[in-house]
């Protein structure tokens, strides 16, 4: 075992920025109304899988006491052919700014997500006026495959949701042959595919209610308060608390 090192010298931390997480940080805030979803799906078919099953989890939502919006990317323009005032940009990104979570589904192209549906990220920046319209909110994942089960999108879509500073669920969802699991009505028939989609909605759904109220907290960061002259109140000290404890 290596000895322990030093723990009070810091000599590249501008103190008065650093946090010393806490439980009572993270303290239950009482609700103050239902988690709220946004759900994408990428396809423009008449008969769209993605959308099918954004449909279904939307509907599982619901029934979990949560308020959802579907997003129809019909109309949507394509990243920097327009500007942010089209009608269908600013949808979305009220949408986002609304939402305290996502669910975002693809189908499997050439072994990766859409074009349809990673256009409708593109359009949401990262930062627009201060106000950062993903970053903090819960993320589920699925991919729905024409063909055997493949998780080359959901992957690629996990990488996406961590680019925009999302907190992404670990369980998802990759249903196989989906022109085999929906009925005429477009209902998902029963099956282990269906099943794993209501583990994926309840876990979203608790990881929501967990984040949402702390979010903010959750994604502030010592890098980001250290640029914008953040200071936390009584985080001067840390150095020197350390040190009178050696």
């Amino acid at each position: 075992m290596r000895p322990a090192e030093d723990a009070t010298d810091f000599p590249a931390l501008s103190a008065e920025f650093a946090d010393r997480p806490t439980v009572s940080a993270l303290a239950d805030v009482p609700p103050t109304h239902p988690p709220r979803f946004l759900l994408l799906y990428g396809s423009l078919r008449e008969r769209s899988f993605s959308q099918l099953l954004v449909e279904e989890a939307d509907r599982l939502l619901r029934r979990m006491g949560a308020q959802t919006r579907i997003f129809d990317p019909r109309g949507l323009p394509q990243p920097d052919d327009a500007g942010h005032d089209h009608p269908k940009v600013k949808e979305l990104r009220e949408a986002s700014l609304w939402s305290e979570g996502h669910v975002w589904c693809s189908p499997e192209r050439h072994g990766a997500m859409t074009g349809v549906f990673k256009s409708q990220i593109d359009w949401l920046p990262l930062e627009s006026a201060g106000v950062r319209p993903t970053q903090g909110r819960t993320l589920a994942v699925m991919q729905v495959n024409a063909g055997s089960q493949s998780f080359n999108t959901v992957n690629q879509l996990r990488v996406l949701g961590r680019w925009m500073r999302m907190i992404t669920i670990p369980n998802q969802s990759s249903v196989a042959k989906a022109y085999d699991e929906f009925d005429d009505a477009g209902r998902m028939k029963p099956s282990p595919y269906y099943d794993r989609l209501v583990d994926v909605m309840e876990e979203l759904v608790k990881f929501t209610l967990l984040t949402r109220d702390c979010a903010g907290y959750l994604v502030d960061r010592y890098s980001e308060r250290k640029a914008d002259g953040r200071e936390i109140a009584g985080a001067a000290s840390l150095n020197s608390h350390a040190k009178s404890k050696d």
